[in-house]
């Protein structure tokens, strides 16, 4: 019980120092909780099956990556305990002074992390529980579902989850004091306070010369991930730009570190102003043992902001999309003529039945299998493709294909064109409500909207190549492509479509027929009955026969999208937020130890008459120093990694990407300048103490 109680009042005794580790905990026991309660609120519980199996889906994911959480967090509660044992060695030898056994000291610190474990917990929770019901409004409302229903739940899952994660996270901890107090010797108890790194003064020249190979280094990889990203064919190529900035990363702080106090030592003006020279030499006096950490805490903060900015861009570029391409209601494809390859559709798994019988339209098809489509559509289009083996990427980048092969070589050059007469395109653009094209007799058009080939092709109709087609030699009206699509998606997916003029045309090539129809009826339930109609079709055995039309509806766009989309942004936040919550609670608590260590040199500074507002102003400088020096190399990593990510994402649009980058320095503001905050009036507080 006297153990206890010492606990206790050891807990409120030290609770300036506990600061950090009790809001680093509470934040990740909330936020933890808040993600793995999704699923359980009321307003989730009312939604379509498509949507229950996305959420589903999203949900098993969410506990996947809770593991891989679970031990980040269990990480930084073990380097903050670390934190707070170094914080109380004199404390701990002043014990074994007095006679107490290792034993003893032991059991202190079990019933220390015990009590903190459950108040952050208690507090972690009900923080989590109140979060919860917001995220549920926006899930809710991402997914439609119906918010009338909404009422206040609590997840007993997500709370016992939460809590043996905590629990085993925590008896790690207690083994882990164990072990520390049974190793501990009391001459380090007692004068390990005192201990203090020598400041070794690196060669300039050779911080010089490293510093500058390593931007040489940083540079290259930026180039390569930013430019030549389309000549990355596998992981192991992918590999070495990473590596590549990982240790001219290292290398640059290395290099810095030996530099900063020589730079401004030579500024003597500024050296010797106020209390610059004492806050220089605090930042240098410990800045061998952080190179290393500084290196993690940048990488991980540059992890952070691409990881949010791009979930972000994709999440907001996704729903924006849906809208713009997929104007229509339901488009329907017939595969025409695979008899003309027989073999090639038979490597891709049709039967022989389904090859000679594939001469109908989308219409004929569905009434085979006593199925009228049109008579569900108030209106529609019928358009149809075509394609030959005489016309492939080969011919149509011409002169200059031996040149893209070499920027570009694992395209699929031998892949044969989509071809669209000129009227058909018009009526699908038409019906779809976007730009409608003319063409002279010996003219053509490529229409697309992937960006990556959009480049591509772009070089050859700037070099006005020309294409022969079924006779016919025809040269290119614009000199790039034009915007346009046909098929129907929530993404930019249009590599390219060559329009010509429909006396060009040979009949016999015609490859896929297309139905393009909106609904009679606007209401969801209705269409929803009415394209589970169609998916039953798939059970029909007249299918080993006759092969169905493929199909895709606006509803099931949006409702892949919704649902790709939450998983990209719920996944994305939970590691972007626990990523910067480990960043910054490390650099705080490191802050913190400087602090602690460096109480008596404040003290000295006292005494040559610095006042406590000249004291306060060199401690937040000398904590934005290390706090702002990881961050500026991030956000420079940062700038490169979002475009590299954008020209990977580039399918899903990046026109979202200003706002999603406001959300992104938004969380980091308040999530790594709250920490700041906490750091500095924690540590003024340390600073003050009376030894």
């Amino acid at each position: 019980m006297m153990l206890c109680k010492l606990s206790l009042k050891n807990i409120k005794k030290s609770i300036k120092d506990y600061a950090i580790y009790f809001f680093t905990l509470i934040l990740g026991i909330s936020i933890f909780y808040v993600f793995n309660a999704l699923d359980s609120q009321t307003v989730m519980m009312d939604v379509f099956s498509s949507t229950a199996d996305l959420i589903e889906l999203m949900m098993t994911m969410l506990s996947g990556v809770s593991v891989f959480i679970s031990f980040i967090l269990g990480f930084l509660i073990i380097y903050a305990t670390r934190f707070l044992m170094k914080r109380r060695n004199k404390e701990f030898g002043i014990y074994l002074t007095l006679g107490m056994s290792k034993r003893k000291i032991s059991l202190i610190l079990f019933f220390e992390t015990l009590f903190i474990g459950i108040l952050s917990l208690i507090v972690g929770l009900g923080i989590g529980i109140l979060l919860s019901q917001v995220m549920s409004l926006v899930v809710a409302n991402m997914f439609e579902a119906d918010l009338t229903k909404f009422t206040f739940v609590f997840s007993s899952t997500s709370c016992l989850k939460t809590i043996i994660y905590f629990s085993i996270m925590y008896l790690i901890v207690m083994i882990f004091n164990t072990i520390s107090v049974s190793k501990c010797k009391l001459i380090d108890l007692l004068s390990g306070a005192k201990a203090s790194e020598t400041i070794k003064l690196k060669n300039p020249y050779l911080c010089i010369i490293i510093f500058i190979i390593s931007c040489i280094i940083l540079g290259k990889a930026y180039y390569i991930v930013t430019h030549d990203f389309l000549t990355l064919q596998d992981v192991e190529d992918a590999m070495v730009p990473i590596i590549m900035g990982v240790v001219s990363t290292f290398f640059i702080f290395w290099s810095l570190s030996g530099l900063i106090l020589r730079i401004v030592q030579s500024l003597k003006k500024y050296y010797y102003k106020g209390l610059n020279s004492f806050t220089l030499r605090q930042f240098s006096s410990k800045i061998n043992t952080t190179v290393f950490s500084t290196t993690i805490i940048c990488l991980m903060l540059f992890v952070t902001i691409c990881l949010l900015s791009s979930c972000f861009t994709m999440k907001n570029s996704m729903n924006a999309n849906i809208k713009e391409l997929a104007p229509a209601d339901a488009i329907f494809t017939q595969n025409m003529n695979m008899d003309r390859y027989y073999e090639s559709y038979r490597k891709y798994g049709y039967n022989d039945s389904q090859i000679k019988t594939s001469h109908y339209t989308v219409k004929e098809m569905f009434e085979l299998f006593d199925f009228d489509i049109t008579s569900y559509f108030k209106e529609y289009v019928e358009v149809n493709t075509y394609a030959t083996p005489d016309l492939t990427m080969n011919d149509t980048l011409g002169s200059l294909l031996d040149d893209v092969k070499k920027s570009f070589p694992f395209l699929a050059y031998d892949t044969k064109e989509e071809i669209m007469k000129i009227s058909d395109y018009n009526k699908a653009a038409k019906f779809y409500g976007i730009k409608e094209y003319s063409l002279k007799d010996d003219e053509y058009i490529i229409v697309a909207d992937f960006e990556s080939m959009v480049k591509i092709r772009n070089l050859a109709l700037a070099n006005h190549e020309k294409i022969n087609l079924f006779g016919h030699t025809l040269k290119p009206k614009y000199d790039s492509c034009q915007e346009g699509f046909l098929e129907m998606s929530s993404n930019h997916i249009n590599t390219g479509i060559i329009l010509v003029p429909d006396n060009v045309i040979d009949e016999d090539y015609k490859v896929y027929n297309h139905l393009i129809g909106n609904y009679k009826t606007t209401d969801k339930d209705e269409i929803t009955e009415i394209e589970n109609r169609i998916n039953k079709l798939d059970n029909d055995e007249r299918t080993n026969t006759y092969l169905l039309p493929s199909g895709s509806t606006k509803l099931s766009i949006k409702e892949a999208t919704v649902g790709l989309s939450a998983m990209v942004t719920f996944i994305g936040l939970y590691l972007g937020i626990i990523f910067l919550i480990s960043s910054a609670a490390i650099l705080g608590l490191k802050e913190l130890s400087e602090s602690s260590d460096n109480k008596e040199r404040f003290r000295m500074i006292r005494k040559l008459g610095a006042d406590e507002k000249l004291i306060n102003k060199a401690l937040f400088r000398q904590i934005a120093i290390f706090f702002a020096l990881p961050l500026l190399l991030a956000l420079i990593h940062s700038i490169f990694g979002i475009m590299f990510a954008m020209q990977i994402l580039e399918v899903f649009g990046n026109e979202e990407l200003l706002p999603s980058i406001i959300i992104t320095a938004i969380i980091l503001v308040i999530i790594y300048g709250g920490y700041f905050l906490i750091t500095y009036y924690s540590s003024k507080n340390i600073i003050k103490e009376r030894l």
